[in-house]
């Protein structure tokens, strides 16, 4: 067993934002300062490059710097989100994981500890598509040297929905840290992935920002989370409850965490990227001018004014 396994098991990594201006471009020192605070909070390691992040989006010199960046705020963990970037054209199923095994290369090199393979879609259209993820796991974790992460995305982000026996299957490999589960909201698949991965001593990681509390009740015992690029303590704390067994403040904790959630994952859910933003802003984390997602959907002012009403009440 990988020591990562030992060592973030029962913590938090929060999937963090990625600060820019309305053009896209990364604001460095809104970043540094967003980093020193994220990484003073009870954290056992961080996710980069993930979703929440933008990771895909970002150049190859800009992922370099944000990792850069993470690395002088924090010796926690470094978990970078690998796939195919959304520069890197490609026309066969080939190229794609080529893509995504050069992201993995270039992460071991800019120094991150582990990686979170994104799921390529087009499994789901093979005969083959559990053997095909097998085997480019296999293939990240030979060329980039790091332990891996897997991640069960749902089919509305661009996932590949894992079954159990695929779950199992990875959670086999010596290179597995763990599994991450973002089913969103699809209750029955969490827990058969969870379940599958019971008995294998692996991370079961929990990445349900809508299903967080019940997600560990099903047995998630580390989480990796976007509802965590902001407000890290509204997370942690119904992790730390469940954890050492506080039920009772596991489910004030809860409630809290799931209010908040149910303001800043909603459809269009690609908009939580923005939200988390809006939060970041409110709790003094980012400057107003840093707190852009250029690739997500043009949200309303009402929706702002949702979020911090909720931050309010909490």
């Amino acid at each position: 067993m990988h020591p990562l396994v030992d060592q973030l098991r029962g913590t938090l990594l929060p999937a963090v934002v990625t600060p820019m201006d309305s053009s896209g471009v990364v604001a460095y020192d809104a970043l540094e300062a967003y980093a020193s605070a994220i990484a003073a909070g009870s954290i056992g390691g961080v996710a980069v490059w993930a979703h929440t992040g933008r990771g895909l989006y970002l150049s190859e010199a800009d992922r370099g710097k944000v990792m850069a960046t993470w690395r002088a705020a924090t010796r926690a963990p470094l978990v970078a989100g690998v796939g195919m970037p959304r520069s890197t054209p490609v026309s066969t199923l080939q190229e794609a994981e080529d893509a995504t095994v050069a992201m993995a290369v270039n992460a071991a090199g800019f120094g991150a500890d582990a990686v979170m393979v994104y799921p390529l879609a087009a499994y789901g259209s093979l005969p083959d598509g559990d053997a095909a993820a097998v085997r480019l796991h296999r293939r990240v974790a030979a060329e980039s040297g790091l332990p891996l992460v897997g991640f069960y995305l749902h089919g509305g982000a661009g996932g590949y929905p894992y079954p159990p026996s695929l779950i199992q299957e990875l959670l086999s490999l010596p290179e597995m840290l763990g599994v991450k589960t973002a089913t969103l909201h699809d209750a029955v698949s969490c827990q058969d992935a969870i379940w599958a991965g019971r008995s294998t001593g692996k991370l079961l990681i929990t990445g349900e920002d809508r299903m967080y509390g019940p997600s560990m009740m099903w047995g998630a015992d580390t989480a990796l989370v976007g509802i965590a690029a902001a407000q890290v303590e509204l997370s942690a704390a119904v992790l730390r409850a469940w954890t050492t067994g506080a039920h009772a403040e596991f489910l004030s904790a809860s409630e809290r965490l799931d209010r908040f959630a149910a303001a800043t994952f909603y459809d269009p859910i690609e908009g939580y990227i923005q939200r988390m933003l809006w939060a970041a802003v409110w709790e003094g984390l980012l400057p107003e001018e840093a707190a852009h997602d250029p690739y997500g959907p043009s949200l309303p002012s009402s929706e702002r004014d949702l979020v911090i009403r909720c931050l309010e009440s909490l």
